[in-house]
């Protein structure tokens, strides 16, 4: 990563909450101080890929001059979101419908044209929504090989007779989105057994998909992992998952004429290909994530 922190000694971590606290009284919530004049904060969620698009951007608008800072790894969307309208992170490389389904869990828009469509009109005034890349990394329920060749799965469809006797794995908020349990039972009545919270798409949710701790997990489209394991994604027809498009969300104020031409050159380089290869190169190689974003974007012309 390009940066790094040091632990502090517990004397000084202790006089450092104390600080935080003092400046909380007096000036609000410390954890949403607002934008740094002058800078641009990337952030990002708190798994490899979305770290990965942080780092693309954030070493791209350094290439073209602005003062970058990075919050990587903070955590979901659920608290992402709230920072990126505080102004404390100002871009966050977000999936479109996703997002969407957070902002409106109503809305039924399913294409990308339908969908940035629709988060112009939700989002509040501060924020915006950046050209949207053809990269795209939709979640998707998995199983692996041989339950899919014991049961003949082939669609989310086909799991209607086994879902009751199945445990499905995602992470904790995965239960409650319509993009999740909620959507699946609304569209193809599935009600599974029971739900195992994990990580987001991660080693945790590969485990557990592997050795049978579940039968069905949520893993994103671009992950390595389904081939390396031999998964199976199962297809869906009814557009549970909408599309997941990589688009930046930004905080107006702090967009300048030039970090918004980056970011939608980004954009329209990016695509699905692309983000798995690097993704292969991340997990699969175990290259570091900064090492990989500066050599796509070296290759395509940006840095």
């Amino acid at each position: 990563m390009r940066t790094t922190a040091r632990a502090l000694p517990p004397a000084a971590a202790l006089a450092l909450t104390l600080s935080v606290a003092v400046s909380a009284c007096a000036n609000g919530d410390p954890l949403t101080p607002g934008p740094k004049k002058g800078q641009i904060t990337v952030g990002s969620a708190n798994f490899p890929e979305n770290v990965l698009l942080a780092d693309i951007y954030a070493s791209a608008l350094s290439a073209k001059g602005a003062k970058v800072g990075t919050r990587f790894n903070v955590g979901s969307r659920e608290v992402l979101y709230q920072q990126v309208q505080s102004g404390s992170i100002t871009v966050l490389p977000e999936y479109n419908g996703a997002l969407l389904a957070y902002l409106d869990a109503r809305s039924r828009a399913t294409t990308t044209s339908e969908i940035d469509a629709a988060l112009r009109a939700e989002l509040p005034s501060a924020l915006e929504i950046l050209d949207s890349s053809p990269a795209e990394d939709k979640n998707a329920l998995v199983v692996t090989a041989a339950t899919a060749a014991k049961e003949r799965l082939a669609a989310i469809s086909d799991l209607t007779p086994y879902a009751p006797s199945m445990t499905v794995g995602g992470p904790p908020e995965f239960k409650t989105r319509y993009q999740g349990p909620p959507g699946l039972k609304e569209k193809y009545g599935l009600e599974f057994r029971d739900f195992a919270s994990l990580d987001t798409a991660g080693p945790i949710t590969v485990r557990a998909l592997a050795d049978g701790s579940v039968q069905v997990a949520t893993l994103f489209t671009t992950d390595p992992n389904i081939v390396s394991h031999g998964f199976k994604i199962l297809t869906d027809p009814e557009q549970v998952f909408s599309a997941q498009n990589v688009t930046p969300l930004a905080y107006r104020e702090s967009m300048t004429p030039v970090a918004v031409q980056t970011l939608n050159a980004v954009s329209a380089k990016l695509d699905t290909a692309a983000l798995a290869g690097m993704m292969a190169l991340v997990r699969n190689e175990k290259k570091d994530i900064d090492v990989v974003a500066d050599q796509w974007l070296k290759s395509v012309g940006l840095r």
